[in-house]
C-alpha cells in the first residue's frame, strides 16, 4: 500500500473539507439578509440553518478522522486496527482511508 499516496489523498480530502467549512460558517454566521417576514418563509430559513449546522459538524468530525489517520501515517500504524490490532485491510482502507478499525470491530459497534 502506497502510504505517500494515501496521505496525499487524505491532506487533499482535508482541504477539500476545510473549504466547505468555510462556506459553512459564512452561511450561518455572515448572513446579510434580513429574516423574511414571511412566517413561512422564516421555517425554511430555520430549516437550511439547521442543516448547513448538520453539514457544518459531519465535516468537522471528519476532519478529525482524517488527522487521526494521517497520526497513524506517522506512527506506522495507519493499516492496524485501533481496537483488536490486526490489519484493517487495503480494500477497507480504499473505501474509506481514515478508517480506525478493521471490518470486524466496525461491525461490533
Amino acid at each position: 500500500m502506497d502510504h505517500t499516496l494515501i496521505k496525499q489523498q487524505l491532506i487533499a480530502s482535508r482541504a477539500e473539507l476545510e473549504s466547505r467549512l468555510e462556506r459553512t460558517h459564512k452561511h450561518i454566521f455572515h448572513k446579510d439578509a434580513p429574516v423574511s417576514a414571511n412566517f413561512h418563509e422564516q421555517v425554511v430559513e430555520t430549516g437550511n440553518d439547521q442543516l448547513v449546522q448538520s453539514l457544518e459538524l459531519e465535516a468537522q468530525a471528519e476532519i478529525r478522522q482524517i488527522d487521526r489517520a494521517l497520526q497513524r501515517l506517522e506512527n506506522g500504524e495507519y493499516e492496524q486496527c485501533s481496537r483488536c490490532g490486526d490489519a484493517i485491510g487495503e480494500a477497507r482502507l480504499k473505501a474509506i482511508p481514515y478508517a480506525q478499525t478493521c471490518i470486524v470491530c466496525a461491525e461490533s459497534d
